[in-house]
């Protein structure tokens, strides 16, 4: 079947842009070749091209193409049939252990294979063959998948590279006059064994058409221009003072030094730094001007193309906060501006902006967040080691930035803080501009967390039992943990959930919810019925759940809402969605435009299908490079996390009916009983590093609906957390949309875990409007608890108001 207009429109604006989300590690010059030609390619990449990760940001798109066919499409020859036919036979043998040793280990733990399966990483298998592709020029293709449910291993075939894939790339590039390592991963891949290999690449994962980008990039028809988002350094090199993968208690010991953060505050050189990405030009970037206006600074840079050919740069302005009372990172990204398209030779100057308000620290003991008195150096460069500084902005005196209140419980340990010997070395900072501000003239806000709730006058003539399936999903109760994996909802075939219909007669109108973040996980082909939509086969089920599934399940999958396949005369019906790049690859872009018009490909496509909320963009920080869904978020640095995130939104809201979902709201850096495993974050890391990026999304962008994580913060489940819900996210950012929960099923607990599973009443009374998909056990803990007065009913029909208001609002 020929693709429709729409998806052409789609997948032609990727394609004339995917690049930007891609960066050179290495590059020496042997690339771009002048003409297609023949070509050695090696990697399990080649053939296996991995999209996107795996879970909810699966998406079911109509194609996918892989490295060997985007080669083959730009009229290359590839000479390494041979060789790719044996590693396949290599890999097949290695997944039928894997799927095997998933259902032999969820048979001892009691659980269902899908849900020990759901993200489980196969680590890549050693192999032995020859390196006999004819030609002068060569690519190895690495790959590595990840996905939700699982996290990754620091071992080979994984975050390592296996003895094979060491070996064969060294081999390769000694070999070969012209070689490209291509790296199409998710996450990090420590490179220290293949670090000076000649020309690197991080593709990484850009959904459809993520080799023929590759062929566009070696042919020179496009540049990459993305930069790091998150530091790439040896294993043993990241900070070990957190805690990850224990099944019930998670520390962030590590506090506020996370990432560059701590790179750069304790002086150890990465093997690539945050912000870093080289392309097939070079730039000069120059300081020509700094001032300040009121709080806000202004920098000026004027940026040359010093290269042979066309190309965007990147310039990043950092902020070294001075130390007084609290302790502060070397420096942190405050502001970031990317060039148009240069020419060699041409030049553009740019004024990037930022206030010194988002400079300010969170200072526990004021319940305040500050600017300590002092000097703070604004640096610019084009990446978080690699900057000059610009500035000196001399505030007199402490300013109080906001008087909030801690909300989110205590730790059993106190932040780790560098020690002396541990801090980066002084620096020459004469001869550059001064800006003085006064700490007076910093206008100080005060939070009110007494705020009044509205309660829209349709829902006080509501039942308990009424205004319950307004705070539950609509759920079907024979659907059990299939409800989890895309077939919740009957509006919409393989839509992830819905609210509820029971009150579609006194005009309370359906949200239908779909899962991302790299495009809509819909059905393929569906068909109606008088139930409802239903997805044909195995087309409602992420792909990579499949082989876990047994016989029966699939039987099961395939009779629910349905028989499966339309009868005679029904007729079949398409949604194909496209797939747009991880958010990692989005993020790296550093363009906020781009990233806009990439959630507008995702909102036109929700008005197509009659999707209301798209359950993205997810924006957890990447704390630990292990986290199994860091290649659904945006980055280490809360700051590119919630700009690219607000970027998505309005691109997305911008069309009538169509909202995001922000996610998962938060501390949720890891998969491993993720249901109930609780992180333990002090007030200040919580407020600077993992929940600052939802507040900038917030404040910029309003998305309609917010979802809280599964795991518990210092002792509560987020969705069951007051504090995080009405306190910080509706006093404080002053978000209006609606709260719902992460996806709950009961089997999916780990049954060594010490902390239970959330409660819906205790949702509710929490201010969450939602718990989803929803069951009839929600929906009873709801009822009884209203009953009982241990929820109170103004809180029921709050939550109400605001499901009832949003869904008006999105049925235009």
């Amino acid at each position: 079947m020929e693709l429709f207009d729409y998806e052409k429109e789609h997948i032609g604006l990727l394609r004339d842009s995917l690049a930007e989300c891609t960066l050179f590690l290495r590059q020496n010059g042997a690339f771009p070749l002048e003409a297609p030609g023949r070509i050695a390619a090696y990697g399990n990449g080649v053939r296996h091209t991995v999209k996107g990760g795996t879970g909810s940001g699966e998406v079911n798109s109509r194609y996918s193409v892989n490295v060997e066919q985007g080669l083959k499409d730009a009229g290359f020859t590839i000479t390494t049939g041979r060789w790719l036919d044996a590693f396949d036979q290599v890999e097949q043998d290695a997944q039928k252990a894997f799927v095997k040793e998933i259902k032999e280990r969820a048979k001892k733990k009691h659980t269902m294979a899908i849900l020990e399966g759901m993200g489980a990483v196969m680590p890549q298998p050693e192999y032995d063959l020859p390196l006999d592709g004819e030609g002068d020029t060569a690519i190895y293709v690495l790959s590595r998948i990840s996905g939700e449910g699982n996290d990754r291993e620091p071992i080979p075939g994984d975050i390592r590279l296996t003895d094979s894939e060491a070996k064969t790339i060294l081999a390769l590039d000694a070999k070969y006059e012209k070689f490209m390592l291509v790296l199409n991963v998710g996450g990090v891949v420590d490179l220290t064994p293949v670090k000076e290999v000649s020309n690197i690449l991080v593709l990484s994962q850009l959904g459809v058409e993520t080799g023929s980008v590759l062929a566009d990039i070696l042919l020179g028809r496009a540049n990459p221009s993305g930069k790091l988002t998150t530091t790439w350094a040896s294993w043993e090199d990241y900070c070990r003072e957190g805690e990850f993968g224990d099944i019930n208690d998670t520390r962030y010991k590590e506090g506020i030094y996370v990432g560059y953060r701590y790179f750069d505050t304790v002086g150890k050189k990465p093997l690539f730094p945050f912000g870093y990405g080289l392309s097939y030009t070079s730039f000069d970037i120059a300081v020509t001007g700094a001032a300040a206006e009121g709080d806000t600074i202004r920098i000026k840079v004027a940026v040359s193309n010093t290269g042979a050919r066309a190309g965007r740069e990147v310039v990043q302005v950092y902020v070294s906060a001075p130390a007084g009372r609290l302790d502060k990172p070397y420096q942190d990204l405050a502001a970031f501006s990317k060039t148009d398209l240069l020419e060699p030779g041409a030049s553009q100057e740019l004024t990037i902006s930022f206030s010194l308000r988002d400079c300010a620290s969170y200072d526990a003991q004021k319940e305040s967040y500050v600017l300590e008195a002092g000097s703070y150096v604004v640096r610019v460069g084009d990446s978080s080691d690699h900057t000059q500084p610009a500035a000196l902005v001399d505030l007199d005196g402490e300013a109080v930035v906001t008087k909030a209140g801690n909300c989110l419980g205590e730790t059993d340990f106190e932040d780790w803080k560098p020690s002396g010997s541990e801090t980066a070395a002084a620096e020459e900072l004469s001869d550059i501009t001064r800006i003085s501000v006064a700490a007076a003239d910093i206008e100080t806000v005060t939070v009110s967390y007494d705020q009044e709730r509205e309660i829209d006058p349709r829902v006080k003539d509501l039942t308990v039992e009424e205004l319950a399936y307004l705070n539950v999903g609509a759920f079907n109760p024979k659907a059990g943990a299939l409800s989890v994996i895309g077939n919740a909802a009957t509006n919409v075939a393989g839509a992830a959930g819905e609210t509820t219909g029971i009150l579609k007669e006194k005009g309370f109108p359906v949200l239908v919810m779909s899962d991302g973040p790299a495009g809509l996980r819909l059905a393929k082909e569906f068909y109606r019925d008088e139930k409802g939509a239903h997805g044909i086969g195995s087309s409602m089920v992420p792909e990579s759940f499949l082989p876990f599934l047994p016989a029966p399940a699939r039987f099961i999958m395939n009779l629910i809402g349905g028989s499966g396949k339309p009868k005679k005369g029904q007729k079949v019906e398409y949604q194909y969605a496209t797939a747009i790049p991880i958010g990692t690859a989005i993020a790296q872009s550093f363009n906020l435009p781009l990233a806009e018009s990439y959630g507008s490909i995702v909102g036109d496509e929700m008005e197509r299908f009659g999707v209301h909320l798209w359950l993205a963009p997810a924006l957890n920080i990447h704390r630990d490079i292990r986290c199994g869904r860091n290649f659904e978020y945006y980055s280490e640095d809360p700051l590119i996390s919630g700009k690219t995130a607000a970027a998505i939104t309005r691109g997305v809201q911008r069309h009538p009916g169509c909202g995001t979902t922000i996610k998962h709201y938060a501390a949720n850096n890891q998969e491993k009983n993720r249901y109930c495993n609780n992180s333990i974050v002090s007030e200040r890391a919580m407020r600077e590093i993992y929940l600052k990026g939802f507040g900038i999304c917030v404040r910029e962008s309003q998305p309609h609906a917010l979802m809280t994580s599964y795991n518990l913060l210092n002792g509560v489940h987020t969705s069951e957390h007051r504090g995080l819900i009405e306190d910080i996210l509706r006093c404080e950012y002053g978000f209006k949309g609606i709260v719902m929960t992460d996806w709950i099923v009961d089997m999916a607990q780990d049954k060594q875990s010490l902390h239970r599973m959330p409660i819906a009443a205790e949702i509710a009374k929490a201010g969450g409007d939602l718990v989803m998909p929803g069951s009839k056990g929600d929906f009873d803990s709801i009822v009884k608890a209203a009953k009982s007065g241990e929820l109170e009913l103004r809180q029921l029909q709050i939550n109400a108001t605001r499901v009832l208001r949003k869904a008006e609002e999105l049925h235009i």
